[in-house]
Formats: structure tokens, C-alpha cells, sequence
């Protein structure tokens, strides 16, 4: 039954919190992660929740050089990178209540407290935002066997403070082994190559001043832990040295899970959870993820990511994708950062060497022309092209002006005066005032057409994919653009989602972004085409030498 404070015990099973200590980018998320592959392999439901302290309401403004891509849920909740890690590790599909922001929290509050739902009351950071935060991570834990929260940023930050007073509350109001508090921290080395505990120690420190206790710390390390280091760090985090992990680097992040289950973290989970007799045991487990991430490949694939941002991140649904497109045919795939506005300091000569060149989604002016001219090369020189949203927009644009001659056609994005605007909002968006109001986001399915590259794709007659835009192809031009080379394979009402060219090796352009609901398990199908042309190029290429 519910309490005065208006939560539900019953709701969710058991939760695993995860804080941070040191320095952000420490790969709580991945950690995270990881420990709930393992938890899954163990036969139990996991779901995630991303705590993230900045006062945006969603991650839908945030610039990418400062916070990496823009991730977008099935519901269309635009929402921190981390839930794109949760899930490809989890192979589940997120909802924006799976995301709690400062922003978030403090609007519905505020919103509550205009509308006199508070009855008059005070109202404070405690109990009212710390109430509002517990209810959503119970809430979204509700049906499921366990909960991971992840607290984003770093013990001691001030915008996280009141995150970390309802997770004191929490842990007092749930039972005991109900509730695990996971803390990671950084162990680097010292210049005399000792590994140094001091870093860990003052972060633990800081976390046990409010009042909370680890009852495991993870040690992200360049290499192992010494057993004399996790013993020192036991010691002063007052925690058993078997609650001290080992978390170094691995040359693949799908890795962490294998690295997390031989140091025996899965195992001491459950049984401090008192989850070790409901659990699959370890030789009936699934082994796929193992077998998956640790197959010889056969082949090195070279692929030209042209970008306008020179921060990985920026694109990191797109490099796993890519990966795990990789995965699906057993090869090795790197990435190239190609920048699209350098391409006259000696950047378009990376698309002769790669096997196959990528444009990415992306909004403003920046970047624009280099992005078409290394469409143009992809087009005229046979190289397998994969266009996604804004690539995808450009490649209509690209092919208006050097097919069709339409030699100032442009998106009014960018050019709100050209002649020809082959992309355009669609009719029923020219009287919104509010912009934000004709984005295109989450889920919507497309209807593809039989006999074309993305039917032999996708192997169906639709497809369901995630969207994150709000220009369109401009009805107008449909019919001058589809020539009979050029096709739009995939529709949706009077918005084109999907084209190809007739004559070409491979080249696709999809207004959606299939590269977020892409797992490692479970490969995009564009990509999986996109490299499957590019190794059938290479062998065709191979019989003739």
C-alpha cells in the first residue's frame, strides 16, 4: 500500500545504485551495463534508470560537443547517450520516464505547486523534490525484477545533492537487501607507477558524509588491480575485499561484461541482493554475448564518418551500429572521422582509402558542402553510401543539383531564398510558430516498397525506426527527382523516408536513424546491407586481381 509520502514499496523488486567519485566519463554507465547483462544471462528482468543533475528538461537543446549525441527513445524522449549504452547492453527499449533531469523534477514540482496541490504548504527541496525523484525511479522500476540508477556527474557536485538525499531516503526506506550501492571511482596511476588509493579514499569519504555507504566500489584502472590495492581500498571503504572490483581498460567495451563476470561481481550481487537461489545457474546460462564479442574475424573494414564535429561522441550510436553490423558478418570495422568542413586541408583523401563513407543526421549549415561533395565522390566512383536523416537529405539535394541540374536547390534550412527547395517543411508545418512543434520524433513505421535494395534489406514490407527531425522532402520535386535511377523505396503518407539509386553498388539514404535501435545481438538491417555490399565488392574485386 502506498505510505503518506506517496510511494509504493511493492513497486520494482530490488535496486542497484551506481555514483560516481574523482571525475566524470569514468564509465559508470558502461558498468552499469555491463553488471546487468550478467544479470540478465542470470535469468532476471532489468531495467535502467539515467539520473542526470543538469537543469534541462530533456537532452534535446544540449550542444554535442559538450554532451555527446543526442539519443532518441521509441517515445521520442531526447535523452542523455548513456540510455543508448543501457539499451544495446540490455536489449530492451527505454521510455523518457526512464530518464530523471533536475529540469524535469523541478518543472513537474513547480507545476504542482501552481495548480495547489500542496495545499498551501511549503514547499522545499525536501520532501518535495526528493519525493518526486524516489516516485520515478520507482515507478519506472515497477515490473521488473531489478532496477539499476545511475547518478550522473560526480559525488560532491552540487546539482546532484538532492539526488543523493533521496537516495539516502531510499536506502533507509527499502529493506536491507533490497538496495546496493555500487560506487566507482578512479584509481590512477602515480609517476612512479605505483597505483594510488587516495583518489578513492577521499570520494568514499565524501559520499559517507551524506550519509550514504558503499556496499561495493569499483576500481576503473588503466591495468588490474593489485591485491594490495583493492586490500588498502577495502580497508579505508570500510567494505569486504571481495566488494572491490577491478574494472581496467579492455580494447572493446562489449568486453566489460566478461571482465565484470571473472572478477565474481554478478555472483556477489546476487548474493548480497539474496537473489543467488533465483538465479539461472552459471553453466545453464546463455553464452551468446561471450561467443559474440570474442569470434575471429575474417576481414578489416575501413568506413569514412563524415561529420561536422570532431568529438566522437557525437556520433556514438553510429560507430556501435557500425560495430555491430561488424559483429553480424565477423569483421573488424574502424572508423575513420572524416570532417566535412576540412575537406580542402587534406580530409577528402581519406574517402579514397575507405571501403565505404557515411554522412550522419545533424542540424545547421556547417559541414554542408563537404558533406555533398563526398556524396558526389561516393556517387560517381561506386563506393557504398549510407546517408542517415540528414545524409539522407543531402543526398536528395546533392542529386538535384549534379543529376538534375538544378544547380542552387537547396534545403530552406539552410537557404531560406533558394530556387528549388528540395527539402522543405511539409505544408501543414508553414503556420507553427513553434518549431519545436514540428519535430519529427521517436517510432513511426515506414512502408517499403517490394523489389528495391530496401525491401531485400529489411526482408519486409515496412519497417518500424526511430526519427529525429523536421524538414522533409518536398513533395513538389517527388516526381522530377525520381527519375527512374533515383527511388524512394520507403514512404510514409506524403513523407519519403527511404531512397536508393538504381545503378549503383549500394547506395541508401534513410530519413530515419536506424542506428538507435541497432544491439550487438541484433544488428541494424542498413548496416548489416551496407557491409554486406562493401565485403561483396571486395571478393568481386579480389577475383578479378
Amino acid at each position: 500500500m502506498p505510505t503518506e509520502t506517496g510511494y509504493d514499496p511493492s513497486l520494482g523488486d530490488k535496486f542497484i545504485f551506481v555514483t560516481g567519485g574523482v571525475m566524470s566519463g569514468l564509465g559508470k554507465g558502461i558498468t552499469a551495463a555491463s553488471l546487468g547483462r550478467l544479470l540478465e544471462n542470470a535469468g532476471f528482468d532489468v531495467t535502467a534508470v539515467k539520473i542526470d543533475p543538469y537543469l534541462n528538461v530533456d537532452a534535446g537543446t544540449m550542444n554535442p560537443y559538450q554532451h555527446g549525441e543526442v539519443y532518441v527513445l521509441k517515445d521520442g524522449g531526447e535523452v542523455d547517450l548513456d540510455l543508448g549504452n543501457y539499451e544495446r547492453f540490455l536489449d530492451i527499449d527505454m521510455t523518457f520516464d526512464h530518464n530523471v533531469t533536475t529540469g524535469k523534477v523541478y518543472q513537474h514540482v513547480i507545476s504542482r505547486e501552481r495548480s495547489g496541490d500542496y495545499l498551501g504548504k511549503t514547499v522545499q527541496i525536501i520532501p518535495h523534490i526528493t519525493d518526486d525523484i524516489k516516485r520515478r525511479i520507482r515507478e519506472a522500476a515497477e515490473g521488473h525484477d531489478i532496477c539499476l540508477v545511475e547518478v550522473g556527474g560526480t559525488v560532491g557536485d552540487i546539482e546532484g545533492m538532492p539526488f543523493l538525499e533521496a537516495l539516502r531516503q531510499f536506502v533507509d526506506e527499502e529493506p536491507d537487501e533490497d538496495v546496493l550501492l555500487t560506487h566507482v571511482t578512479l584509481v590512477p596511476y602515480a609517476p612512479n607507477g605505483e597505483q594510488k588509493t587516495k583518489p578513492t579514499q577521499h570520494s568514499v569519504k565524501e559520499l559517507r558524509s551524506i550519509g550514504l555507504r558503499p556496499d561495493i566500489i569499483v576500481g576503473r584502472s588503466d591495468d588490474p588491480l593489485e591485491e594490495s590495492v583493492r586490500e588498502k581500498i577495502a580497508l579505508f571503504g570500510d567494505v569486504p575485499t571481495r566488494a572491490v572490483f577491478s574494472n581496467y581498460d579492455v580494447d572493446d567495451v562489449y568486453k566489460v561484461p566478461l571482465l565484470l563476470e571473472e572478477e565474481g561481481m554478478d555472483e556477489y550481487v546476487m548474493d548480497r541482493l539474496d537473489l543467488a537461489d533465483r538465479a539461472i545457474p552459471r553453466a545453464h546460462r546463455s553464452t551468446e554475448w561471450r561467443e559474440l564479442v570474442t569470434q575471429e574475424t575474417t576481414a578489416e573494414l575501413d568506413i569514412a564518418l563524415v561529420g561536422k564535429y570532431d568529438l566522437r561522441d557525437a556520433y556514438m550510436s553510429v560507430r556501435e551500429a557500425l560495430k555491430h553490423a561488424g559483429l553480424d558478418h565477423g569483421v573488424d570495422v574502424n572508423v575513420e572521422w572524416v570532417e566535412a568542413d576540412r575537406m580542402d586541408d587534406g580530409d577528402e583523401k581519406r574517402l579514397d582509402e575507405a571501403d565505404g563513407i557515411v554522412v550522419p543526421g545533424g542540424f545547421g549549415s556547417r559541414g554542408v558542402e563537404g558533406k555533398m561533395r563526398a556524396i558526389t565522390y561516393a556517387r560517381e566512383n561506386d563506393v557504398p553510401y549510407l546517408g542517415l536523416c540528414f545524409g539522407f537529405q543531402l543526398a536528395v539535394i546533392e542529386y538535384a543539383r549534379n543529376v538534375l541540374g538544378l544547380a542552387n536547390a537547396h534545403s530552406t534550412e539552410i537557404d531560406e531564398t533558394t530556387p528549388d527547395p528540395v527539402i522543405d517543411l511539409l505544408p501543414d508545418q508553414y503556420d507553427l510558430e513553434d518549431l519545436g512543434g514540428t519535430m519529427r520524433l521517436g517510432a513511426h513505421e515506414t512502408q517499403i516498397e517490394p523489389g528495391t535494395l530496401a525491401h531485400e534489406i529489411y526482408g519486409a514490407d515496412s519497417c518500424t525506426e526511430r526519427h529525429r527531425h523536421r524538414y522533409e522532402v518536398n513533395p513538389e520535386y517527388i516526381e522530377d527527382l525520381s527519375d527512374g535511377n533515383l527511388v524512394f523505396s520507403g514512404e510514409a503518407g506524403n513523407r519519403m523516408e527511404i531512397l536508393e539509386l538504381a545503378d549503383h553498388p549500394f547506395f541508401l539514404g534513410t530519413q530515419f536513424h536506424p542506428e538507435f535501435r541497432s544491439r550487438p545481438t541484433r544488428a541494424s538491417p542498413p548496416f548489416v546491407g551496407f557491409l554486406g555490399a562493401i565485403l561483396a565488392e571486395l571478393e568481386t574485386a579480389q577475383e578479378v586481381a
